[in-house]
């Protein structure tokens, strides 16, 4: 474990200390239009419709007490409540989106929106990346904010994604996604489209060398993040009610003119189905994360520069003759 520590402390790839750990309490709650409407005092729950403090709702992580609603987090206040204080360090914070096919609508441009989406969220892209510790582990972490054009994956997002996965693959660190998503972004058409392809291809270079990749799939989740790296992971796991799928329900019972199944796409539905290994409350998903971050790094068995593993795992018979 040593090792990786000090392969994390020593990296070399352009980094920016952004991260001062404060608790959530301080945390402004996020404002969006289809959000949960918070005042000074008062949280309303978009669900049941209960009245909480604020304070107590900050508390409880933005989890509401009555119906155990979860409301939307930020990319920041994602990587605030998990990770261990003043240990996250942020990479390729200054990508940013081009242009490439000059993509208008109404009258409004691409760059106008990605301004008012940095303005926003304080963020330069969609998702967030770097590395530092969960309860002690070292790991690397990337992080979607959907309040960034619906975390909508664009070329850069994919990039950010993929130097991630080299890092990993330098270090020998594991990787924790936390995903939620409209889909791809449409402003870059087809350049969007191929980061699906770029983004599985390097992770299957992540599975190669052994090195473990736990998702967590957040509300909502959906088109080609979904349909690409999200599901591609050793564990998946999805915090409570948190719809996940490619299509939304509307689009398919259209399309398909059937009625769906009550809680058809939610977290809970698709682990009774086989998509999802865990759904697991966001109070507890740091420890969660964190051991089994622990597991499938001494499972992946590191190679000693002599090529021998450092240790072994022995496996039922059926099992290690399995191919």
């Amino acid at each position: 474990m040593k090792h990786i520590v000090e392969a994390v402390a020593a990296t070399t790839h352009d980094h920016h200390h952004f991260f001062h750990r404060k608790s959530l309490k301080a945390t402004a709650p996020v404002r969006a239009e289809s959000e949960e409407k918070t005042s000074n005092l008062w949280f309303k729950c978009p669900k049941c419709h209960e009245l909480t403090y604020v304070k107590e709702h900050l508390d409880n992580f933005k989890v509401c007490q009555k119906c155990r609603h979860h409301q939307r987090l930020s990319a920041r206040e994602r990587i605030e409540f998990m990770l261990d204080e003043n240990t996250f360090v942020e990479i390729n914070s200054q990508m940013m989106a081009g242009d490439p096919l000059h993509f208008a609508n109404e009258g409004e441009i691409y760059p106008d929106k990605i301004k008012q989406s940095q303005r926003k969220t304080g963020n330069k892209e969609a998702l967030v990346t770097g590395y530092g510790t969960i309860e002690g582990q070292p790991i690397a972490i990337a992080v979607a904010d959907f309040g960034f054009l619906g975390a909508s994956m664009g070329s850069v997002f994919g990039e950010k994604l993929v130097r991630l996965i080299d890092l990993c693959l330098e270090r020998r660190l594991p990787l924790v996604t936390i995903s939620c998503s409209g889909g791809a972004r449409m402003h870059e058409g087809m350049f969007s489209l191929m980061q699906m392809a770029k983004t599985t291809a390097a992770l299957a270079r992540l599975g190669k060398a052994r090195i473990p990749h736990i998702s967590i799939l957040t509300d909502p989740c959906y088109g080609g993040v979904t349909a690409s790296y999200a599901v591609v992971a050793d564990v998946i796991l999805a915090e409570p009610g948190a719809m996940v799928g490619f299509a939304g329900p509307r689009v398919i019972e259209q399309t398909t003119r059937q009625k769906l199944p009550a809680g058809f796409q939610t977290a809970e539905f698709l682990m009774e189905h086989g998509m999802v290994d865990r759904v697991t409350p966001r109070r507890e998903l740091r420890q969660e994360v964190a051991t089994l971050a622990r597991l499938l790094d001494r499972a992946a068995a590191p190679v000693a520069k002599d090529n021998r593993p450092l240790f072994t795992i022995t496996l039922p018979k059926k099992i290690a003759n399995y191919q």
